[in-house]
């Protein structure tokens, strides 16, 4: 069976665990179409936080407190970049990290695409999954808020309203910037049309699968497609597990709730996604419109759990 993942950050990352134990069991393949919303040059290097948080949880190589970053980082660049007083001070790179994202930007400036970039790099961290970005051309997402008392709203990109001000300054909207010239990544669209089944990770709706979708040609592929197609509910009980998809949720008019998020991606044959949507057993009450709704514990605790919850996720999701 050949599995295809749209997932990015740290959740994704717990989930592709998950679905890479299943395909292990199973003789499965697994390709997941990682997020590049998130992607942003800073100091003069390629920052791609959702592929590396990914390739490096599943390589083995991620930080297990933070849950992202390298296991065993140090700051020493960080700290001298602060010392000369040079911007942005509010994102700190390590020098484990700094280094994958020195090999990346050296690739891409010799004109690689990204997904070739990002091949290369998985030959040192071996994820046993393909990874691939959802596109090769430059598509960022920026925040639209008022910040800091400012008269008017203004852009910052997704990094700097994440990771500077703490998601803090209510987003009115989210740009996925040059989105409309973007194309799907080398590999996406023949990784989809072969699929046998499609998961939508537990990631933030909004600005992980989000930006995935916005890429032209993608969403249709899926509509379009046979492969049927599962999501997680990154929502419990009203609540995201971490992160912040409910100020993002909020930030377009969808009810912070199982089923409005299901609703959001919609039904397989009327125009959206989902055959089927696995909700967590206090959510027993959602229904989403055409949607086969499980309800089963979805707290990803460890890998054995998360790979039963994607046992039930391809189970749903092929009737």
């Amino acid at each position: 069976m050949r599995i295809v993942v749209l997932a990015g950050g740290i959740g994704g990352a717990r989930f592709l665990a998950g679905v890479r134990a299943f395909a292990a069991a199973g003789g499965h393949e697994v390709t997941a179409i990682v997020n590049t919303g998130d992607d942003v040059t800073l100091h003069g290097v390629r920052i791609c936080p959702d592929l590396d948080s990914v390739m490096y949880a599943l390589g083995g190589g991620a930080d297990p407190e933070r849950g992202w970053g390298r296991a065993g980082e140090t700051w020493a660049v960080r700290d001298e970049l602060a010392a000369y007083g040079a911007e942005p001070t509010w994102f700190g790179l390590g020098d484990r990290d700094l280094a994958t994202h020195l090999v990346r930007t050296r690739m891409l400036a010799a004109g690689y695409p990204l997904s070739a970039v990002t091949e290369a790099l998985c030959a040192r961290w071996q994820p046993g999954i393909r990874l691939l970005p959802a596109t090769d051309d430059r598509m960022e997402t920026h925040v639209v808020a008022t910040v800091d008392g400012e008269a008017a709203p203004r852009a910052l990109h997704f990094q700097e309203w994440w990771v500077r001000y703490h998601a803090e300054p209510p987003a009115q909207r989210f740009v996925f910037v040059d989105a409309d010239q973007a194309k799907p990544a080398a590999g996406v669209l023949d990784a989809l049309a072969a699929a046998d089944v499609v998961l939508l990770a537990p990631s933030n709706p909004v600005v992980s699968i989000g930006p995935i979708l916005a890429v032209p040609g993608l969403r249709d592929a899926l509509v379009a497609g046979t492969a049927p197609v599962a999501g997680i509910a990154p929502i419990i009980g009203g609540a995201p597990v971490r992160g912040m998809a409910d100020k993002c949720l909020t930030a377009i008019g969808v009810e912070v709730s199982a089923a409005g998020v299901g609703r959001m991606f919609g039904a397989a044959g009327d125009g959206g996604l989902l055959s089927g949507w696995l909700v967590d057993p206090v959510d027993a009450a959602t229904t989403v419109p055409g949607v086969r709704v499980l309800a089963r514990p979805l707290l990803m605790t460890d890998e054995a759990e998360t790979a039963a919850i994607v046992t039930d996720a391809i189970g749903l999701a092929r009737g």
